[in-house]
């Protein structure tokens, strides 16, 4: 797909995926909390500093790092979706977040000026965009000289298999390119060598890379596959597009091809995912 296309696309997508993850707040800040932490303890923010999140949902990750940055300090929770941003407004007026700005903003084209900010967060968001060079690019202009940017992607599908294993069934019927294509995705980062040099090329020291373990549980089948269609942007992207039937046929094929089962005693089986935590200075 055309870039622009993709891009224009990708807003519908996530337009619509707010309410999802508006109703899903606490359960994003509670299953993702050890990437979240993880990010934090790796950036090191200090009183007073200026935090940008990039691609930030509904704010969950920059909302944690508010009362490390304390009153004299910012946090400026972004996104490219106007829905997803609102989502985040409520969110923060709810929590009484009185040092936490939300704003519209493209990570690929920041109107920010040089030097803005002294850190950038970004959980789940550069793997999906059309142009991550850009906006690994437009990230090191907006940060300050020693600046920080501590950001996650998934890794490997292998390592991810509430994601590996409907992005296989798509790719096998033609609807989603491999995830070596270049093009973005869930796991468009996870490969160590792109990441690094991506990271680098913007103009950011060699990155500290390391993984970190999390789960995703759901009630049942009926669960996860709402939670991929009604949360997982990139996954919905593609199956969005496709007719009735097809939808219906990938229906009956993740229920015949799922890896896990209810485990006994176990009432929310689950799904074990890894992201690649990364430290980068400017």
């Amino acid at each position: 797909m055309d870039p622009t296309e993709f891009k224009r696309a990708s807003h519908a997508v996530w337009e619509a995926m707010a309410p999802g993850w508006d109703v899903r707040h606490a359960y994003f800040e509670e299953r993702a909390r050890p990437v979240s932490e993880r990010m934090l303890e790796l950036l090191a923010p200090e009183p007073g500093q200026t935090i940008l999140e990039l691609a930030g949902g509904t704010g969950v990750v920059g909302f944690t790092a508010s009362p490390l940055v304390g009153p004299s300090g910012r946090v400026i929770v972004s996104d490219f979706s106007e829905a997803m941003v609102e989502a985040a407004r409520r969110h923060a007026s709810r929590l009484g977040l009185e040092n936490v700005e939300c704003r519209v903003l493209d990570a690929e084209r920041l109107d920010l000026p040089d030097e803005a900010v002294d850190s950038v967060l970004c959980r789940w968001g550069y793997m999906l965009m059309p142009d991550p060079a850009a906006a690994f690019a437009e990230t090191h202009r907006v940060l300050r000289r020693s600046g920080r940017l501590s950001c996650a992607v998934f890794g490997a599908p292998e390592q991810n298999p509430w994601a590996g294993l409907p992005s296989r069934v798509l790719q096998e019927r033609g609807h989603m390119p491999p995830p070596d294509s270049g093009d973005p995705g869930i796991f468009a980062l996870a490969a160590h060598d792109r990441l690094r040099r991506l990271i680098t090329g913007a103009g950011f020291s060699a990155p500290q890379l390391e993984e970190v373990a999390f789960t995703w549980r759901f009630p049942d089948m009926d669960g996860y596959w709402r939670f991929l269609t009604d949360a997982a942007g990139a996954i919905a992207l593609v199956v969005g597009r496709l007719d009735a039937d097809e939808r219906e046929r990938l229906g009956r094929g993740r229920r015949a091809r799922a890896t896990f089962r209810r485990p006994r005693g176990d009432r929310a089986p689950g799904r074990v995912g890894r992201r690649i935590g990364v430290l980068a200075r400017s």
